[in-house]
Parts: C-alpha cells; structure tokens; sequence
C-alpha cells in the first residue's frame, strides 16, 4: 500500500502514513495526530486536533488510548492551587522573541481554517538550534519570589552556578541554556506557571540517542492530596512557579507526563530540584533508600492503579533536596555572605571535587555536606549555635534522594551529565 509522509504533532518525529488514514498515533510519544488532506496541487493543509470550549476532539473513528495513556493533555483538575482548565494550555501571541522554539497558538487558530488560510507557518527560534545528535541542553529555573512574606534568597544564584558548571564543567553550549528567573526582563523568561510548562516542554523537543538534558529547579516545593490514586504516600508533590498563588503549582504528574515520558532510548535526562517535599517530584517508578552507613535499596514506587511513569526507552534521574515529607533551605552556611540553597551547594561542590564521581558516592558526598553545616563543622564557634537553631531547625530534616526511572548499582555507575 502506497504511504506517505507526515510528522508527529507531539514530538515531530517522520511518520508514514498509509493511503486514506484519517489519524495515526506516533509509537514513541503516544499523541495522536490527525492527517493533514491534500489538494489537487500535493500540498498538505496545516491544521491539528486542538482542545475546544467542550473539551477534547475525539472523533468516532479517532484510536482509542493504550496503556490507560489519554489522548492530547490531561486535564489537571486535582481540586487544588486553582484547577487548570483546557482553554490555558492556549498560549497567547508573544511580543518578545520565542524562547521555547514553539509555533505561538492563539484561540482563532482552533477553527478550522478556509482553503484560503492554509499557510505552512515556520516557527523562528531565538535559541540557536543544537547538534542533531549527542547534545547538550538545560532547563535551570530560579525563583526568589521577590517582594514577597515568603522570599528566598538564594534560587538565582543557585541557577547561575549551576550555569557555570554546566558551561565551563561539562561542556554545555551556552546558548542551549535557557533560564528562566524572577530577575528577568524578558516576560518569557519570567518563572510563571506557563513559562515553566513551555520551557519543559522545550527541553525534550526533538530528542534523540546522545541526548542529555538537565532541568534544575530553585525555589518553593509543597504537596497536595492526590485524586487520582497514583502515590503510595496519597499525595502529590509540586513545583511553586512565581505565580502560583493565582495560577497554581504544578504537580507531578504533569511534570513526569512533559519531560519523562516523552525520553526516547539513548536519552539522558538529569533532574536537580531544590526544593521542599521534592523526593518523588518527577514520579519516577524506583527510589533509592540509603541509610547513613552507606548501604541502600530501591524501593519500588510503581502502584497498582496509576498510569505507566516510566520514560520511553530513555533513563531519568532526579536528585533532589529531600523526601516527601521533608522540608529543605537556602543557607549562607557554606559560602559567607551568599545565600544557596543547601542541595546545589553541595551537588555543585561534590561534581567539582571529584570527577567520574557515582552516584553513590556522589549522595554520600552530599548529604555529609549538609550534615556537617547542620552540626557546624567547618563554622566558627559563635555561629554555629546560630545556624542549628535558625538555617536548620531542630526539627527540620533534610537528606538529599536519589531516584530514577530504572535501578543501578549506584557504586560502579558515574554521573554522566
């Protein structure tokens, strides 16, 4: 049967489409994408399945979802932090260049369009694109939330730092790093609810085998009771945008659905999440559990009625601040006079120090890091009463986790980023 081509509305991957096909979903990212016609003179008509006022298009004849997976974007109602709706995963026409390397969608685009209007649109990136194969790009968003009771002080030079290892460290291209911060002009790179979702989706765009990417997040964590009966623990952890008091935060769901699921086989992905009740915040299926001595196991943290949390083939790591149910801090107890927050301090210092570092001995590094600026070593006298009691509560724990979307022996495996 004679084929044809066409590329997948998800991740724009070639796909071969058989002659008369109205829909075809893509094997590796599961979205399902709607054939575009062709006119007598062979050029295909531009339009997708978009979300409507009544939800999401679902033709008779449209594939049924596989593996539980939904077809287009969920629908993140959790009952919490203002429930999302479908009409604000439409994002408006920016007046500033695109940071995100997406085609900019505006509500009129919804309709199918006349004859007349089908125009192949070129999105123009303003980061310059990376090598096709084994690049190299980062996410690194930092929020101080700045005139606020809840401040921080030390998320944006958490991010820059980070900035700095990736660049003169580990060879990251410059300008395949995109931060976003509260300190920022541009309204694109500002740390909103919207803005973190396109950068994350930005991220993974396009990935292929030799890909590494990094998302590092600095700022507020919380968690939320979950509703669909996915966490062993019966909560969800999220991320706290600049916004999320009007906006909402992002859950965890969502963040395995944008950046995890879509890694396809040779794809790395590196989460860093400073934050609070961060342990679980990618949802990825095993978690290592280490005790102080050195000696660990991976729990298993896939549940009977939750949806696949696994990635396509590629691996996902997340290192990040503490448990669930732990809170974490920005400190100057590590630099003097320079607020970080505790875990990229110490990831930073434990990449710098040693290199070909595991990633045993690299959360082994880091958790005595903070344990000796909890207790005081390294500070002087005076001061280390002061940092116990006002830096690290007395009844503040915070041990920096390790989890992944498939298990290793921590000791012999180096952090490749």
């Amino acid at each position: 049967m004679a084929t044809r081509g066409e590329r997948c509305s998800g991740c724009g991957r070639q796909l071969a489409i058989p002659t008369r096909a109205q829909f075809i979903r893509c094997g590796v990212c599961q979205a399902v994408t709607r054939v575009r016609p062709f006119d007598h003179w062979g050029q295909a008509y531009d339009f997708k399945i978009r979300p409507t006022s009544g939800g999401y298009i679902n033709p008779s004849n449209m594939p049924r979802p596989v593996n539980n997976r939904p077809i287009g974007r969920p629908n993140y109602n959790n009952g919490f932090n203002n429930p999302l709706r479908p009409a604000q995963y439409n994002e408006p026409v920016p007046l500033h260049p695109n940071p995100y390397n997406e085609q900019p969608l505006c509500p009129a685009q919804f309709a199918e369009p006349t004859p007349a209007q089908y125009i192949e649109r070129q999105p123009s990136p303003a980061l310059a694109s990376p090598p096709v194969h084994g690049r190299k790009r980062a996410l690194l968003c930092g929020v101080n939330y700045r005139q606020k009771s809840y401040r921080l002080k030390g998320s944006i030079n958490d991010v820059k730092c980070m900035k700095y290892l990736l660049v003169e460290r580990l060879g990251f291209p410059i300008d395949c790093i995109l931060m976003l911060t509260d300190e920022e002009t541009n309204p694109l790179t500002i740390p909103t609810k919207q803005n973190i979702r396109s950068a994350m989706r930005w991220l993974v765009q396009g990935c292929q085998s030799g890909d590494s990417l990094v998302f590092h997040f600095s700022g507020h964590g919380s968690r939320q009771r979950d509703f669909n009966n996915d966490e062993v623990d019966g909560y969800d952890e999220t991320l706290c945008p600049l916004d999320y008091e009007t906006e909402g935060s992002i859950i965890d769901d969502e963040i395995n659905e944008t950046i995890v699921r879509p890694l396809t086989h040779g794809v790395k992905l590196h989460a860093i999440v400073d934050s609070c009740h961060s342990g679980t915040i990618l949802d990825l299926p095993f978690v290592c559990r280490m005790n102080r001595e050195g000696y660990y196991r991976w729990e298993d943290q896939r549940f009977p009625t939750a949806c696949y949390k696994g990635t396509s083939g590629g691996l996902a790591i997340s290192i990040t601040a503490c448990d669930d149910h732990e809170t974490s801090s920005d400190t100057t107890a590590f630099l003097e006079n320079l607020s970080t927050g505790a875990l990229t301090f110490s990831f930073i210092q434990a990449m710098e120090n040693e290199r070909g570092i595991t990633y045993g001995r690299l959360l082994n590094a880091m958790r005595q890091s903070i344990r000796q600026a909890k207790s005081g070593i390294r500070l002087d006298a005076a001061v280390a009463n002061i940092v116990k009691k006002t830096v690290f509560k007395s009844d503040s724990s915070q041990e920096p986790q390790l989890s992944s979307s498939e298990t290793f022996d921590i000791y012999s495996k180096q952090v490749m980023v």
